[in-house]
């Protein structure tokens, strides 16, 4: 296989995300964006936005299926690190329920 540019990886690990990974964590009101990728080591840097960022069972998610997924249809991929969407609270995104606040 000839060598592949960033943009190319880039672009195929964008298709991978929108096209095999938005659908199901959207229906949990998450998104998993692009941010990197770095050549050297094969890691992916992806952000974890909307219900994702700051659940704990988003960290599972991205390491049980995302990186899998990625690193099947993009072989470039070796590991992959998350990053929580910092203003995700401010869109009104909290993965977690305030105590006193669900009524019974």
């Amino acid at each position: 296989m000839a060598d592949r540019t960033q943009e190319e990886i880039a672009e195929d690990i964008k298709f991978v995300l929108k096209d095999k990974i938005a659908p199901s964590v959207a229906q949990h009101g998450g998104f998993i964006n692009y941010k990197s990728f770095d050549m050297d080591s094969g890691t992916a840097t992806l952000e974890l936005a909307g219900a994702c960022s700051g659940c704990a069972m988003s960290k599972m998610t991205l390491q049980q299926s995302v990186e899998d997924m990625l690193k099947h249809y993009v072989p470039e991929v070796k590991a992959i690190v998350g990053e929580d969407d910092e203003k995700a609270e401010e869109q009104g995104y909290s993965p977690f329920v305030p105590r006193g606040t669900i009524d019974n």
